[in-house]
């Protein structure tokens, strides 16, 4: 048996974590079973997110290829249970605030089948990208107003501090100098187009576009080049209802402002006609948002994490009982939810939503009580996988095989985005990202890195190494810069043409 202790950090300080009492309860539960302890991995993290997928203790089996390699679909489970290792999951966090051995013997006891009773299923297995929790995540943006309404708070007040860190000040002004600096020298060889184009992708509700064009102005007119007559700033964003509101805080600088409702993995589709022309490409808490698999080298071999999303039985009842169903019908309630939204739910099905309000209690309600289970599937090659339309799973190899086994994020989402959007930038110019990057590979091995939940919507650290090893690939740098405000995970990702 192999224990993954990952939050080192937690063992030393004033309330070092009680290692025997995460552990112990999983140990007497393993050793009473039949289990072959030799094929078991027992995984400790500490899940940060209060608001998360995961219950304190779950076990993932780690299939078998058995002599034939699998690719993107399941390994027929009844063919390979006999081999199959498992890993036992805790949340440290929490496990002393559960009967850990109870929960685990349950869990073994239904470890490999498909008929746990008291859980009921949303989706097949599937690659995380693909699951519905991104259903979720797209819905809270396209309704994002009748959340709001429903929560009694703007979805900016659930980031840590109530804000995004790219309205601080003195960063903005740092930036915004150092364009300056940028344009000044291509004036001196008359090589500085005359329209200056700037873009944001995730606007929020406009506070950081505001905050950026007030500081442009009035340092542009400290500077005495005029160079704000020339700009032109774009706003882009997935949310018709967020543009809105972004509209709305700039509405000042209207003669200079454009929004574009884009999908930020792919915003060529909108701002192909801007190739190399951007100077700056600004983008805050947007890259942690988008679609991303995890996988994972274990003894030697490649996985990938394949997730299931499930309700338990008892949350299924309980919101069954608010829209006049049972358990069971739920989850054909929920698929009707996400194709549809909550507005027009309470029309196609008054029966069960009499009101919109009753929709989007349903609708939240059940985010909240959704959860993840997990098991690991042998990858064929790397070279098989495909992170992104152009981008090769073999991009991973480096850092997979960076030494002790592994799990991280692939941010499909986020490395589709980059790649799409660097093609945008001048020459001379630099793609700008606060964000929640881990910027050393073993940081995957000593923290818990997502997903969690901010309020309706989805949150997963951001893979630093992979991003920057696909940069220097097409020709860019990329730099990681601590953020300036201090109390804060966010770093600054800077990604320019190579020198």
């Amino acid at each position: 048996m192999l224990v993954d202790f990952r939050p080192t950090g937690k063992l030393r300080g004033s309330k070092p974590v009680d290692v025997t009492a995460a552990l112990g309860p999983v140990v007497d539960a393993l050793a009473e079973d039949s289990v072959d302890l030799s094929r078991v991995r027992v995984v400790c993290d500490w899940v940060q997110y209060r608001s998360n997928f995961r219950d304190v203790v779950d076990i993932r089996p780690i299939l078998a290829a058995h002599g034939h390699e699998s690719v993107l679909a399941p390994v027929p489970l009844a063919a390979v249970v006999t081999e199959d290792e498992m890993e036992v999951a805790i949340d440290v966090r929490r496990s002393g605030d559960v009967p850990l051995k109870k929960l685990t013997a349950e869990l073994i006891r239904a470890r490999f089948g498909d008929t746990n009773p008291s859980r009921i299923h949303l989706e097949p297995w599937l690659p995380t990208s693909a699951s519905v929790i991104w259903e979720f995540n797209a819905l809270y943006w396209k309704a994002l107003d009748l959340w709001e309404q429903a929560t009694g708070r703007r979805y900016e007040q659930a980031l840590p501090g109530g804000q995004s860190d790219a309205r601080n000040r003195d960063a903005v002004r740092e930036m915004i100098s150092s364009l300056f600096v940028l344009w000044d020298s291509l004036v001196a060889r008359n090589a500085l187009p005359e329209e200056l184009y700037v873009v944001e992708l995730g606007v929020g509700n406009g506070g950081q576009a505001k905050t950026w064009l007030d500081e442009f102005i009035e340092l542009d007119r400290e500077h005495g080049k005029d160079y704000y007559r020339r700009l032109h700033y774009l706003m882009c964003d997935y949310s018709p209802h967020v543009l809105e509101l972004a509209r709305t805080a700039v509405a000042d600088h209207e003669q200079h402002v454009s929004s574009f409702v884009l999908d930020a993995t792919q915003p060529r589709t909108a701002l192909g006609f801007l190739r190399y022309k951007i100077f700056l490409v600004y983008i805050s808490n947007v890259y942690d948002n988008l679609p991303t698999d995890e996988v994972a080298q274990i003894g030697g071999r490649t996985y990938i994490v394949q997730t299931r999303a499930y309700l338990t039985r008892e949350a299924a009842a309980e919101i069954g009982q608010l829209v006049a169903a049972p358990p069971d019908q739920v989850p054909e309630l929920i698929r009707k939810l996400l194709r549809l939204g909550p507005a027009l739910l309470a029309e196609a099905a008054p029966a069960h939503f009499p009101s919109i309000e009753t929709a989007v209690d349903f609708w939240r309600r059940s985010w909240e009580a959704l959860r993840l289970e997990e098991q690991y599937l042998p990858l064929a090659g790397l070279d098989l996988y495909q992170i992104a339309p152009t981008v090769s799973g073999e991009m991973l190899r480096p850092l997979l095989e960076s030494g002790a086994a592994i799990r991280m994020h692939v941010n499909n989402g986020a490395v589709a985005s980059f790649v799409d959007t660097v093609p945008l930038l001048h020459p001379y110019g630099r793609l700008v990202c606060h964000d929640l990057f881990v910027t050393d590979v073993h940081g995957y091995r000593t923290g818990f890195r997502g997903p969690g939940k901010y309020d309706g919507s989805i949150v997963n650290w951001v893979n630093g190494p992979l991003l920057a090893h696909i940069g220097r690939r097409k020709g860019f740098d990329v730099d990681y810069q601590r953020f300036a405000r201090t109390g804060t995970n966010i770093v600054t990702m800077t990604a320019q043409v190579r020198d």
